[in-house]
């Protein structure tokens, strides 16, 4: 018995049928291409732009080699780089939302513009099968008309990007392109805790420093932008480990209004282009840089002109950004010491540093209430907490409050209590202490942000 393949069905076809007497070497092309990042909103865009200006008839392409960036070059002339129809196929991106959003890999719209056909192809900017962006060709008549729809085309196009900014308003990270779901995109959505200006226990001078910097200077930033002052500022947040720099920072990315935050890790310091990219088109945004020290080291203490070019990367990228651009950075240390003059000592890059302390006797008090929760900490109890903790960081008496409060559970189910109001007593809090100070020796006393004396 003998097997038949099905033929398959050239593109090139189509296209001669599509543009009737035009030959198709004679075609004049213009493209684009666009970030990897800004997929969805091109997506959006184009099937905006052809629901409500063009009318046009969409088709799956596949190239018979994918190792390269395909382009109408491809489509119309003949050689044994073969383009193919076939199904439409679709990637789903992850944008935060309920349902990810859905993107073509490749397409062809063969449409009609006022007085002349035209062609727009869709397809990975590749180079050796690692993508680079995403490739967008319009193919026209070579006229003054063909000329004039192929640039209302991108313009109207471009216009429809920014109005979509499907990650506008939300907290994003650039990473790996695939996950677990099967999604699929080169940004990740993530979705921090709520936290409320009632959860950030910090001391009254600091807040109101804080809450100068930044709220107060986004409600005021259209008037200064009027008197010609610069829209953007720049923080430092500088201080032990565990005083809640990454906590605050939580907060302001809940309650700043209308703004994106960008989430930058030390290990993604080589990918600083695209996030001031992001971050510009994203506007207004909220942009921070953890452990900044790791990067913005001294030259002094530098070991490598590696390290020098990644600190100039980030030095050149604040200083390329307009004045006018909404965007405030955060960037946050432990070692203030250490970081480089030329960043921390430059208004215009750091406007302000603002130090985040140990907790003093009052703010311990409070931590103690915002992290017992569900436990009640009888008034004969929290002194002895105070005291103990004396020198201790926020992050550390978070976890003695949770320690604390297993121990009171344990005891609870092992006597009569079980079903009672949960309420911890000193034998609970020692307990914790000892485990968390001695226990665990001078290494987990360090790790856990507490002091030994």
């Amino acid at each position: 018995m003998r097997w038949f393949r099905p033929k398959k069905a050239l593109v090139q076809p189509l296209l001669r049928q599509h543009f009737g007497p035009v030959p198709l070497n004679s075609l004049v092309t213009a493209s684009r291409t666009f970030p990897e990042t800004s997929r969805v909103d091109l997506q959006q865009a184009i099937t905006r732009l052809f629901s409500d200006r063009y009318q046009g008839r969409l088709l799956g392409v596949h190239p018979e080699h994918e190792h390269f960036t395909m382009t109408m070059a491809h489509l119309v002339t003949d050689s044994h780089y073969s383009v193919f129809v076939g199904p439409l196929q679709y990637d789903e991106i992850d944008i935060g939302e309920a349902a990810p959003a859905r993107c073509l890999k490749r397409a062809l719209w063969l449409a009609q513009g006022t007085q002349m056909p035209f062609a727009v192809l869709l397809s990975p900017s590749e180079r050796f099968g690692q993508q680079l962006g995403l490739h967008l060709e319009l193919a026209v008549a070579a006229s003054e008309n063909g000329l004039e729809l192929s640039r209302t085309f991108f313009d109207v196009l471009e216009k429809l990007i920014h109005q979509t900014g499907s990650y506008r308003g939300k907290v994003i990270s650039l990473e790996a392109a695939r996950t677990m779901t099967g999604h699929t995109g080169t940004i990740k959505v993530h979705k921090l805790r709520s936290v409320p200006r009632s959860d950030v226990i910090l001391p009254e001078k600091t807040l109101r420093l804080l809450e100068r910097n930044v709220n107060d200077f986004i409600e005021h930033r259209e008037q200064l932008k009027g008197l010609g002052m610069a829209a953007k500022k720049g923080l430092l947040f500088y201080g032990p480990p565990g005083t809640g720099k990454t906590h605050t920072i939580h907060y302001l990315a809940s309650q700043l209004p209308n703004h994106t935050t960008l989430l930058i890790t030390a290990e993604q310091v080589g990918l600083l282009d695209h996030y001031f990219q992001l971050a510009r088109f994203l506007q207004p945004a909220l942009v921070v840089i953890e452990d900044v020290d790791l990067i913005a080291r001294s030259r002094e203490n530098m070991r490598s002109a590696c390290e020098e070019s990644l600190l100039n990367k980030l030095l050149n990228e604040m200083d390329g950004l307009r004045e006018d651009a909404a965007l405030l950075f955060v960037l946050t240390t432990n070692r203030p010491d250490q970081i480089e003059a030329a960043l921390a000592s430059r208004p215009g890059r750091i406007d302000q540093a603002i130090e985040f302390p140990l907790p003093d006797a009052e703010g311990r008090q409070k931590l103690v209430r915002l992290y017992s929760r569900g436990l009640k900490v009888p008034d004969s109890v929290m002194p002895l907490i105070v005291k103990k903790t004396d020198k201790a960081s926020a992050a550390f008496i978070k976890e003695l409050m949770r320690r604390a409060a297993q121990y009171q559970v344990n005891q609870a189910n092992q006597g009569d209590s079980a079903g009672s109001s949960p309420v911890l007593d000193a034998a609970h809090i020692e307990c914790a202490l000892d485990e968390m100070l001695f226990s665990g020796g001078s290494l987990n006393v360090k790790l856990l942000g507490g002091c030994a004396e």
